[in-house]
């Protein structure tokens, strides 16, 4: 997912969104111990757009909170 997709989201889509994709992440996890998983590298993407959308909630909620 790119930056620009992750910016125009609310803050709560962004909640819902982080969510799933940590779901997903155990999900993907139990495959790769399985040996299931054929695309290991899958793992890591999940994780990388977890962390860009926990960013960029955290800079709404500070800028947010920087406006009062």
């Amino acid at each position: 997912m790119k930056m620009y997709e992750i910016r125009e989201m609310s803050e709560q889509e962004l909640v819902k969104r982080i969510a799933e994709e940590e779901t997903n992440l155990v999900d993907l996890r139990f495959q790769h111990e399985l040996k299931n998983l054929t695309n290991t590298a899958k793992l890591n993407l999940v994780k990388k757009d977890i962390s860009r959308m926990r960013t960029v909630l955290n800079e709404m909620k500070t800028t947010s909170s920087d406006d009062k």
